[in-house]
């Protein structure tokens, strides 16, 4: 899978990671073998990122049960806080660490920027004494967007989170080119609109040259035309069915569309 670098260090992450919102809230007694097999679909594939949130119901104690006995370092987690106020914070994050059974969370982000400059603080104060890896920020709706440019020129963070797919290219007109210039990895959430782009494509054909792309479903459709911007760091579709995820993954292998060819991508989108 094509990696891509967190600006701030150096490191790189795979392209194409995991969500978890409704598919991993379930309960702990229940089946968990279909979200086993969706991890180790990730694993085969290259894939490391999940994304959780306290927001997400059990799915940061669902994730910590399907991972407690892997080696430190085979996935990055990423959650969030999403709370009021400073003890608040703490202790959920607190909660976090437990639920996901790990000493260190490798990026925490303020959801949906809530009481975002109180949690900030303490963010920092954590990732300096190794408590978090990354300091993140997140939204999902294009009104927030300009706000999200805001933070990130005025305030030092690793991670931005938002909504961008090919119906929805807002974030192309700001929070994109700032976040890299500004050297901000970027997190790609709703990169299906929950559903609604493959009700679109229902019953449709794929382009002929499509195929030449690799692309041989919607989904690795829409998420090549998502990680072919270069200012994308990684998208994280959530599925529960590990076919899905076998097939979200491959879209993050060579070769990507260029420039013209995305503009292709968005009119034969439209047309449909």
């Amino acid at each position: 899978m094509i990696e891509r670098k967190i600006p701030s260090t150096g490191e790189t992450v795979p392209v194409i990671g995991l969500g978890s919102w409704q598919t991993f809230d379930v309960s702990p007694s229940s089946n968990l073998e279909p979200l086993k097999q969706v991890l180790s679909a990730m694993s085969t594939a290259g894939g490391s990122v999940i994304d959780s949130s306290p927001m997400y119901g059990r799915s940061e104690e669902i994730i910590g049960v399907l991972t407690s006995n892997d080696p430190i370092g085979k996935y990055f987690y990423a959650t969030k806080v999403w709370t009021q106020g400073k003890q608040e914070g703490i202790k959920q994050m607190e909660n976090s660490f437990r639920k996901i059974q790990r000493p260190v969370i490798d990026l925490m982000q303020i959801h949906n920027l809530v009481d975002w400059e109180i949690h900030l603080k303490t963010l920092r104060d954590w990732k300096e004494e190794g408590k978090i890896r990354y300091i993140g920020i997140t939204h999902y709706t294009d009104s927030m967007h300009d706000q999200l440019v805001e933070i990130i020129k005025a305030e030092k963070i690793d991670f931005v989170q938002f909504n961008y797919s090919i119906a929805h290219r807002n974030a192309e007109k700001g929070l994109l080119p700032t976040a890299n210039e500004y050297g901000v990895a970027t997190l790609i959430n709703r990169p299906f609109g929950e559903g609604n782009l493959f009700r679109q494509v229902k019953e449709k054909q794929l382009p002929a040259w499509a195929a030449e792309f690799n692309i041989k479903n919607w989904s690795q459709f829409f998420l090549k035309f998502i990680i072919s911007n270069p200012a994308v760091t990684c998208v994280i579709p959530a599925t529960s069915d590990s076919s899905h995820a076998s097939d979200n993954f491959e879209a993050g292998i060579e070769p990507l569309p260029n420039d013209s060819v995305r503009k292709k991508m968005i009119e034969w989108f439209k047309k449909l």
